[in-house]
């Protein structure tokens, strides 16, 4: 709740915004009043991981919403841009600063475009699958669905460059 985020703030060393559904994650975060909060933390550089529908909570901009959620990140997504769940897949790119991963997509978004300060760090087939700005990490794809760490290693040095 939000006085547990106000009071355990400054022993946050990063914050991870997991998959699921965005738009019920959004409506959660304003409910209990975090969405500031949590936006506030992150433009100040708490190094935050968002994944699947924890990138569309980042985005600036989402082509099929009027509205973002925290908005913190110069980029525009297109949700459940993979298609159905029997449209999931699962492959292995390269991604800038980590090697050649593996990668499950699940509803996955893309990320349509990207702003000046915005790096891209993987791509499937000419999508852009994975980026960072600054203190924000973020990838359409689960890497914890997979034995491989390095991504979430990634964000973790992330996390102790912060300290």
């Amino acid at each position: 709740n939000l006085d547990d985020f106000q009071q355990d703030q400054s022993d946050l060393s990063g914050l991870i915004l997991p998959g699921g559904e965005s738009t019920t994650m959004g409506k959660l975060l304003r409910d209990q009043n975090m969405l500031l909060p949590i936006r506030e933390a992150i433009l100040s550089g708490l190094p935050v991981f968002g994944t699947c529908a924890g990138l569309i909570l980042l985005a600036k901009e989402i082509t099929s919403q009027k509205e973002s959620h925290l908005g913190t990140m110069d980029m525009v997504v297109e949700r459940n841009a993979y298609g159905r769940q029997l449209g999931s897949f699962y492959t292995e790119a390269e991604c800038k600063g980590v090697g050649k991963i593996p990668m499950t997509f699940i509803r996955g978004p893309i990320i349509s475009s990207v702003g000046e300060g915005v790096e891209i760090l993987a791509t499937v087939n000419n999508q852009i699958v994975a980026a960072q700005e600054k203190n924000m990490l973020v990838s359409s794809f689960h890497p914890e669905l997979t034995d491989d760490v390095r991504l979430h290693q990634y964000f973790i040095n992330m996390c102790k460059e912060k300290s």
